[in-house]
């Protein structure tokens, strides 16, 4: 009889947030830098520098901060599993009661649970408190490295949008073509990122256009009165 095996997207979480973070961001942020700078009515070369430097700093950035950030994740788990380590050596009966304690609570019977608990000490004890005591497993766990390099590789290839348009669309309608690839780009990247993580597609949809239209719209006006006040 064929089975099927179900789909699950837990797994996905960690370099899937990263990845959508830093995309959204990069052609989000570059694209409302651009039309700000374009509003002002500077020339084609400001407008491009704006756009490159937007993508390099922001990649950096982002790719800086998610490290920093996922590294304390790192830090905490390994200080968390280290006294784990230290409470099997000194008091592996107090921490085998622990574990099946832990087994009661999600509806084992005590006999059971202890028996389970057991066995998982026996095969692998730190795996087991890891796992079932601290919520550390090799799905969750933090990769500073994999969140940053998904970061900037997300970011620049977002912002790499902005930048092209910033070389092909005409100074007088550099706002408008902005605003319009940008919409469409982000649309499909809110779809494939809902559709990657099991969400529903429109509410995802909606929710990046509205917030990206108010994002380039005040960078907008900033950029218009700035270049009137500066005429």
């Amino acid at each position: 009889m064929y089975h099927q095996l179900e789909k699950h997207y837990v797994n996905r979480v960690g370099w899937l947030r990263a990845a959508v973070l830093g995309a959204n961001d990069g052609l989000l942020s570059t694209t409302s830098i651009v039309i700000g700078v374009a509003a002002a009515g500077p020339e084609r070369n400001t407008i491009i520098l704006a756009a490159l430097a937007g993508m390099i700093a922001g990649a950096m950035s982002m790719a800086a901060g998610e490290y920093v950030s996922v590294s304390s994740q790192e830090d905490t788990e390994k200080a968390d599993l280290y006294r784990e380590r230290k409470e099997l050596e000194e008091m592996p009966e107090i921490e085998l009661k622990e574990l099946a304690k832990i087994y009661e609570k999600r509806g084992v019977s005590k006999e059971t649970a202890m028996k389970v608990a057991m066995e998982l000490t026996e095969h692998n004890a730190l795996e087991a408190h890891a796992r079932d005591e601290l919520g550390i497993n090799e799905i969750t766990k933090a990769q500073p490295l994999h969140a940053a390099g998904a970061s900037f590789i997300s970011f620049a290839v977002g912002a790499l949008l902005p930048f092209i348009v910033s070389l092909l669309a005409p100074i007088k309608q550099m706002v408008y073509f902005q605003y319009g690839f940008s919409i469409v780009f982000l649309m499909l990247l809110g779809a494939v990122s809902a559709k990657t993580g099991g969400a529903r597609i429109a509410p995802a949809v909606l929710r990046i256009c509205f917030w990206g239209t108010v994002a380039m719209g005040i960078t907008a006006l900033v950029g218009h009165f700035f270049g009137v006040s500066v005429s």
